[in-house]
């Protein structure tokens, strides 16, 4: 197997790729003086290098429904960001939005036989709490620890070499169908690039978009692409709940289309000029052109813009309750009133925060993505959040609390070492 570069050892390079429905980008990052010190500002350590942008093909609602016609979007992106760097991407982190997220809260807890904490009782932990998800055709993707415990009472830190008797551990982990993950890994294969791991997508958008003290106080993160829309819940610094809801932004375009009896490509049209989710008193009064489907050229049709936001009202409310209140919030229900942030191409839709602070009855603010040397302007905007917090993810190595998997890793090899490298960052 080729060596990875991803941020593992003495890696200079790293490569994220973010396949969604509508679009898939490609970042290329390079340390900047060594590996950036823990808790320091996110992106410090990067100098983004190589960016590669493209149009999707064979993907609905983040799942690959075409092997070529995937394959050939995949490759032209990552050729365009290795162009623009200069180097030859070997492995590549990518993000996952698709086979139905689920997260798990549970709590993992082993005897110990010596008398000490060792990394082997950690380990067993992880393997239980791994073999505890996959159940039923689901892969694990992501895990974290929320709190440990020795002997019942709270432990900061990494328990290795304390003395107990017992050890538990609150766990959180995200599983997701294993034939669409299969299908990345098989598209990453075809590009002739390794797969490095997964990387859940909201938690990625959310390391981009929102500060380590943010995360801290409570916060849920919305992720809105065109396909789907994905949701992670913190609390206490730690990812709690993640959800997924199978459509997003390009449900506002269909149903303009329908509304209006317009083609798909005139509705996004619509959408993006006169879409908005706040009325105003001239919304009667003011029009706009559009064409009607199956209509002769340059015979055009008018509508007000207070017809389009009765259209795009009702979707919008119905995707915020899907995503806001669902069954996976945990905890002691500060999530349910804790600040929402929004990123992905959908919240760039005029009102949107308003529209959802209105309807949830808390703080809504638009995110984006921290400034990295060398991101060009384009690429801090919300659609582009999930890329470069994948580059987070990787440069500060999920602050030692995560752990990502790889679809067809044994449970030896590649597992045990990802396991390795979790309890050296402070399980």
């Amino acid at each position: 197997m080729r060596k990875p570069l991803a941020w593992s050892g003495t890696s200079e390079f790293a490569g994220v790729l973010d396949i969604g429905t509508s679009k898939i980008v490609c970042l290329i990052g390079q340390r900047i003086n060594g590996r950036p010190e823990a808790g320091g500002e996110p992106g410090a350590g990067l100098r983004i290098i190589g960016v590669g942008h493209q149009k999707s093909a064979g993907i609905s609602a983040g799942v690959i429904v075409d092997l070529d016609d995937a394959e050939r979007s995949v490759r032209a992106t990552i050729a365009q960001a290795e162009r623009m760097a200069g180097v030859t991407l070997d492995s590549i982190l990518v993000s996952v939005a698709a086979g139905r997220l689920r997260s798990h809260n549970f709590k993992a807890s082993a005897g110990i036989e010596g008398g000490r904490v060792t990394a082997q009782d950690v380990g067993r932990l992880l393997t239980g709490s791994r073999a505890f998800i996959e159940r039923d055709g689901r892969k694990l993707v992501h895990l974290n620890r929320k709190s440990v415990q020795l002997d019942g009472t709270p432990s900061e830190g990494s328990p290795v070499g304390l003395a107990a008797a017992h050890v538990s551990a609150d766990m959180h982990g995200v599983s997701a169908d294993e034939a669409p993950l299969r299908n990345l890994q098989t598209v990453l294969e075809r590009c002739h690039a390794d797969l490095a791991g997964f990387q859940v997508a909201p938690f990625a958008s959310a390391l981009a978009v929102t500060s380590e003290a943010e995360r801290q106080l409570g916060l849920t993160v919305v992720d809105i692409g065109c396909g789907t829309t994905k949701s992670a819940v913190f609390e206490g610094g730690h990812l709690t709940s993640v959800r997924f809801v199978g459509y997003g932004g390009g449900e506002i375009t269909k149903g303009i289309a329908r509304a209006l009896h317009t083609p798909l490509i005139e509705a996004e049209r619509i959408k993006a000029l006169y879409g908005n989710l706040l009325s105003a008193r001239s919304d009667d009064r003011e029009e706009f052109p559009y064409t009607l489907a199956g209509s002769d050229e340059g015979l055009m049709q008018l509508a007000s813009r207070a017809q389009l936001v009765s259209v795009i009202r009702p979707i919008v409310k119905d995707l915020f309750l899907a995503i806001a209140d669902g069954p996976e919030q945990t905890g002691n229900g500060a999530a349910g009133n804790s600040p929402l942030v929004l990123t992905g191409g959908g919240c760039l839709l005029p009102g949107i925060a308003e529209f959802a602070g209105q309807l949830l009855q808390r703080p809504v603010r638009i995110g984006q993505a921290a400034v990295i040397s060398g991101l060009p302007p384009i690429a801090r905007t919300p659609p582009f959040a999930t890329a470069t917090g994948l580059l987070f993810a990787s440069e500060a190595g999920d602050d030692g609390k995560a752990i990502r998997f790889v679809a067809d890793e044994a449970e030896g090899g590649g597992y045990l070492h990802r396991v390795g490298a979790w309890l050296k960052g402070g399980f």
